[in-house]
C-alpha cells in the first residue's frame, strides 16, 4: 500500500480545491466541486471564489444565487453552506441525523419542545411568505407562548430545509436575510426553484466513478446509496482522506462502514502515521514539489475545516491561532501550500489595507508574492478605494 506524504497530501487537496492555479468554471460547478462552500457570512464565499476561478466577477456568484441554481442554506456541520440547489435536494435529507444530533445538543435550551407540533406551524408561516429569525420566532411564540423562542428558531431550522432568500445587497444578503421553504424562496416560477423537481444525479456522472457502476445493485455505502455519494462527493473535493476526516466534514457518524462498503470503488493509501486514506482513482494526486501560489482564503473556508487532522494544511500548533475558542474561524493566507498566518482587510478614508498577521517570519518571496495576491485581492472587495497597501505585522 502506498504511502502518502503530508506534503503530498497537501498538493492533492490543493488540486481538489483549485488552489494551485486559478481555474475556468461557471459557478455552479465550482461550488459542486468544492464540496460546498462554508457561509457563515455573506461575503466569504465570493472571496472563496475569486482565490479559486479565473476572472471571477461578483456578479456571477449574484446571478446564479437570484436564479436559484445556487442557494444558502444549512447543510454540513450544521452550518450555513453555498451548494448548488441539486445538492442540497439530494443532500439535506442525508444530513438530517446530524441537524437532528445537532438540536438534541441543545436540551436544556429545547425543553417543553414538540416538534410534532412545532413544524406543521412553521411551515404554515413560511408559507405565507419569506421570513428572518427574528421575525419567524416572534410568530411561532405565539402558538408556543411557553417554549423559548431561540429554542422554537433554532428547531425550525434544524428540521426544515430552509433556503436564504438573496437580495442586491453588495454580497447578496442582508445581515438578517430571510429564510424560506425551498418550495418557495420568493416570487420565481415554481419550475427554478431550488428542491423543486430536481433530478438525482447519476451514479456513473460522480467525480471519479468507473463505467458501468450504474448497473450495480445499491448496497449500504454504495453509490447509488446517497450517504455513499455524498462521501465520494467529498472525497472528491478534499481527498485522500481517513474516515474520522469525512466525519469532521459532514457532521455524520459511521462512515467507516461506509467507506468500506466502497473499498472496491477506492483507492488506498496509508499516510506517515499508518492511517489508511481513501480516495477516487482518478483524482489528482500531483507530485509534492509542485508548485502552490500564495493564495488568501476567507473566514471560515471549508478547506479549514474539511479533516479531523489538519496538518496537510498547517502546523497542529498554529491550529488554536486559526480556529478560535469562540469558534470563529480566521481568514488564512497560503504560501508554498500552507497556512503561514491570518489577514484582515479593512478601509480608512477611501484607503484599502489588508493587513498580515504570519505566524512566522516571512521570507522575502513570500512577502512579494503575498503583496502581488493581496493588491489584488482588495482591488477586488474595494473596488471604490482610491489606495490599496498590504502590510504586515511582525511574527
Amino acid at each position: 500500500m502506498e504511502t502518502l506524504t503530508t506534503r503530498r497530501l497537501n498538493r492533492a487537496t490543493l488540486a481538489r480545491q483549485m488552489l494551485l492555479a486559478r481555474e475556468k468554471s461557471d459557478v455552479v460547478t465550482a461550488v459542486e466541486r468544492l464540496g460546498g462552500m462554508q457561509a457563515q457570512e455573506p461575503r466569504h464565499p465570493f472571496t472563496g471564489l475569486w482565490t479559486r476561478l479565473e476572472d471571477f466577477r461578483r456578479e456571477d456568484l449574484h446571478r446564479a444565487l437570484h436564479e436559484h441554481s445556487v442557494v444558502r442554506a444549512t447543510m454540513m456541520r450544521a452550518t450555513l453552506h453555498l451548494v448548488s440547489a441539486a445538492d442540497h435536494a439530494r443532500f439535506r435529507p442525508v444530513l438530517a441525523p446530524s441537524l437532528a444530533a445537532a438540536l438534541h445538543g441543545r436540551g436544556e435550551l429545547t425543553a417543553g419542545l414538540d416538534l410534532d407540533a412545532l413544524l406543521p406551524v412553521a411551515r404554515a408561516v413560511l408559507a405565507e411568505g419569506p421570513r428572518d429569525f427574528t421575525e419567524l420566532r416572534a410568530l411561532l411564540q405565539r402558538h408556543f407562548p411557553d417554549v423559548n423562542e431561540r429554542a422554537l428558531g433554532y428547531a425550525v431550522r434544524m428540521s426544515l430545509p430552509l433556503v436564504m432568500v438573496p437580495t442586491e445587497d453588495r454580497w447578496a444578503f442582508p445581515p438578517a436575510a430571510k429564510f424560506a421553504l425551498p418550495e418557495a424562496p420568493s416570487d420565481a416560477p415554481s419550475d427554478a426553484l431550488p428542491g423543486a423537481a430536481l433530478p438525482e444525479a447519476a451514479p456513473d456522472a460522480l467525480p471519479g466513478a468507473g463505467a458501468g457502476q450504474a448497473e450495480e445493485s445499491a448496497e449500504p455505502g454504495g453509490p447509488e446509496d446517497p450517504v455513499g455519494e455524498l462521501v465520494l462527493r467529498y472525497l472528491a473535493a478534499f481527498g485522500p482522506a481517513t474516515a474520522a476526516d469525512a466525519q469532521t466534514w459532514t457532521g455524520l457518524k459511521g462512515l467507516r462502514a461506509v467507506l468500506d462498503g466502497l473499498r472496491p470503488r477506492l483507492a488506498v493509501f496509508r499516510d506517515e502515521r499508518g492511517r489508511e486514506l481513501f480516495d477516487l482513482p482518478g483524482a489528482p494526486r500531483p507530485d509534492e514539489e509542485t508548485p502552490a501560489p500564495a493564495r488568501f482564503l476567507p473566514d471560515f473556508d471549508s478547506l479549514v475545516l474539511a479533516h479531523a487532522d489538519r496538518t496537510r494544511l498547517m502546523a497542529e500548533e498554529y491550529r488554536g491561532r486559526v480556529t478560535t475558542k469562540n469558534l470563529r474561524v480566521r481568514a488564512v493566507f497560503l504560501w508554498d501550500g500552507t497556512v503561514r498566518g491570518t489577514w484582515q482587510a479593512e478601509v480608512r478614508r477611501k484607503a484599502a489595507v489588508l493587513r498580515l498577521t504570519p505566524f512566522e517570519p516571512l521570507p522575502r518571496e513570500a512577502f512579494a508574492e503575498l503583496t502581488a495576491e493581496g493588491e489584488a485581492l482588495l482591488r477586488f472587495l474595494e473596488p471604490d478605494a482610491a489606495a490599496f497597501e498590504v502590510r504586515a505585522e511582525e511574527a
